[in-house]
């Protein structure tokens, strides 16, 4: 596959864009990861969309040995993985780990289950690693209204944890395989969230970070929607809402995910970047994050488009 190469510029101090796209390719939804062998950054594939909704059966990769240069790995895999999965499922934001030497692949099919893929290397092949929904609405208690947009975190005791989750945020934890649920899916209460703002709620884009011991969860309050996020001494919550940390966006969906490269924390984020943009059609970028001495994240102000 012949692989494209897309020169980032506007660098901060350290090796790292500032609001502009990672590729000259529609993409969103955006899921990095530091593995051994590099950075990896999955992603949904918006340039194969119909133009006029978020229907690509098709997930993208992306890889960087520097951070500043990253190349398109192409689609690396689509809904046909998963036998159960409708051939027209949709496929949306998804996540990844490693773990026991393999690379898991979590992903929203169709909008009502998630699969779990598996493979040696984080660019696959992947296969389908249990033959059947992680998550099924029509099968789980309490997989909310849309069990999308899986994140998974792995903990300092090594006890995995998968938030999802559309309108209702949703935590679950994981077996020590993986690919199987540890205990039912319970309700991730956010308190505190500002009466005053009926936007203030939790609309989509789950995800969990830690740091220093404290947990931080961030998400989207809807569409369009600001990534705000909350703070707990637990990662089953419950948290207590801190702020913003990224405002409305050009678009009418806002997703992120925040990971430690390069000696310093990153926020990963999808906008309308590149001409012929839009709603449907986003861009990738990356922009430094940085906490307050008690640590509140600073909001991430990116510069507007000219």
């Amino acid at each position: 596959m012949k692989l494209l190469t897309f020169a980032l510029a506007a660098f901060l101090a350290g090796p790292a864009l500032a609001g502009e796209p990672i590729s000259p390719r529609f993409n969103a939804d955006p899921s990095p990861h530091v593995f051994r062998s590099g950075y990896y950054l999955y992603a949904t594939d918006d340039a194969s969309n119909s133009g006029t909704y978020w229907d690509s059966t098709t997930w993208r990769l992306y890889t960087s040995k520097d951070f500043k240069t990253w190349k398109d790995g192409g689609a690396f895999l689509g809904v046909s993985v998963f036998s159960w999965a409708r051939p027209d499922a949709k496929a949306w934001a998804p996540d990844a780990a490693y773990r026991n030497g393999k690379y898991y692949f979590y992903a929203p099919v169709g909008g009502d289950k998630i699969g779990v893929a598996v493979a040696d290397r984080p660019e696959g092949p992947f296969k389908d690693a249990i033959g059947a929904p992680l998550v099924d609405k029509a099968r789980d208690a309490n997989t909310g209204a849309e069990p999308i947009d899986p994140q998974v975190l792995i903990d300092d005791d090594g006890q995995a944890y998968m938030v999802f989750g559309c309108r209702e945020p949703k935590i679950v934890k994981l077996g020590k395989d993986m690919v199987s649920l540890a205990g039912p899916i319970e309700d991730l209460v956010v308190t505190g969230l500002p009466s005053d703002d009926p936007k203030k709620k939790f609309g989509e884009a789950p995800f969990i970070h830690k740091r220093q011991g404290l947990y931080y969860f961030s998400f989207s309050t809807g569409w369009p929607g600001q990534i705000v996020y909350a703070t707990s001494k637990s990662p089953m919550g419950p948290y207590a809402y801190r702020g913003v940390i990224l405002d409305y966006r050009t678009i009418s969906t806002n997703h992120q995910a925040i990971i430690e490269a390069e000696g310093r924390t990153w926020l990963f984020y999808h906008d309308n970047l590149l001409p012929g943009g839009g709603d449907h059609r986003r861009s990738i970028a990356i922009e430094p994050l940085r906490y307050g001495a008690d640590g509140a994240i600073e909001e991430v102000r990116p510069k507007p488009k000219p």
